[in-house]
């Protein structure tokens, strides 16, 4: 009986530890994000770093950042290094990320004062029934 290597991943068990769905992870590989090897019999298998790499995509998408912009940044996250193209659009990723964090943390402050100033409701008085 052969022995599977645990580092290496089926897609089912990639989606799973990663948090996506299968269709997801055939989604990436089909816009260049993520590269499977396939086995003999032709089953996609994934690399134990992929995971993390899963996990940052979905980190970007919820951020707003399109398959297309991860793409452009795929050469600079591999290399470490940016062209002017890569830096600007970086920029603006952030600019915008920040904003709307900003916005996220006035909602914060809003609702805390309102959990601030309300308060729970006084306890209905017990009624006493009288026997009768």
């Amino acid at each position: 009986m052969r022995r599977e290597d645990p580092r290496v991943l089926k897609i089912g068990r990639l989606a799973e530890r990663s948090g996506v769905s299968v269709r997801a992870l055939r989604y990436y590989e089909e816009q260049g994000l993520l590269r499977a090897e396939r086995t003999p019999a032709g089953q996609r298998v994934y690399q134990e770093s992929d995971v993390e790499r899963v996990r940052f995509y979905q980190q970007l998408y919820a951020a707003g950042l399109t398959s297309r912009n991860i793409v452009q940044l795929l050469p600079c996250i591999k290399s470490g290094h940016t062209n002017a193209e890569q830096r600007a659009m970086l920029r603006e990723q952030r600019d915008r990320i920040q904003a709307k964090a900003d916005e996220l943390a006035d909602v914060l402050e809003r609702l805390d004062g309102l959990i601030a100033m309300t308060r729970t409701p006084p306890a209905e008085p017990q009624s006493t029934r009288s026997g009768a």
